[in-house]
């Protein structure tokens, strides 16, 4: 029986032992193979991975936070393998400058216009909550006001009818944590 991480009553739904087991070995594999080896697992994919749930499983606060660190441990990885090679660590830096400008030019849209909106009866993240936590990332970007990784990654909003497009959003936000991995 795995013991992993610890699990929820029987009563409760956790996240599918079996799948998270599955997912940390392919991490391992994909952890110690050799630079330059094809790997499914990268930090990217470890902070969109989705586990089906059961009745009994493990605890999802403990995995989660157990893939936000093992997610940190890749980018970390990712970046020393860039800069072992020539030029690696100019490039990896203009690449991170370059989607932070991006980023930038999105964040510095007008108020209430930022993201597309879902239609009136749809729910979508409310404009003011995404605009004002907007406000704080170009903050980040611009004049490096302090902000880490897990305030981005736990960031909710309110729902509102009408409101901003989550998926936009939500893919905005992911490009926001590369980022800061990225120069982390």
């Amino acid at each position: 029986m795995a013991t992993t991480f610890p699990r929820t009553r029987r009563s409760e739904r956790g996240y599918n032992v079996g799948e998270v087991e599955d997912f940390l070995q392919e991490a391992r594999t994909a952890y110690g193979a050799p630079a330059g080896s094809p790997t499914v697992v990268n930090a990217k994919s470890i902070r969109t991975v989705a586990f089906g749930f059961e009745r009994g499983g493990y605890s999802t606060s403990h995995v989660d936070a157990a893939l936000e660190r093992l997610e940190d441990a890749f980018a970390t990885r990712e970046k020393e393998r860039a800069f072992a090679t020539p030029g690696g660590d100019a490039a990896w830096y203009t690449q991170a400058r370059s989607t932070a400008q991006v980023l930038l030019n999105r964040l510095d849209r007008p108020v209430g216009k930022k993201f597309t909106r879902v239609g009136a009866l749809s729910q979508g993240y409310h404009p003011r909550d995404v605009d004002a936590f907007a406000d704080r990332l170009a903050d980040y970007f611009q004049r490096g006001k302090a902000m880490s990784v897990d305030e981005v990654r736990t960031v909710v909003f309110r729902p509102s009818r009408g409101g901003y497009n989550e998926t936009q959003v939500d893919l905005v936000l992911d490009t926001v944590i590369n980022v800061m991995l990225a120069v982390k």
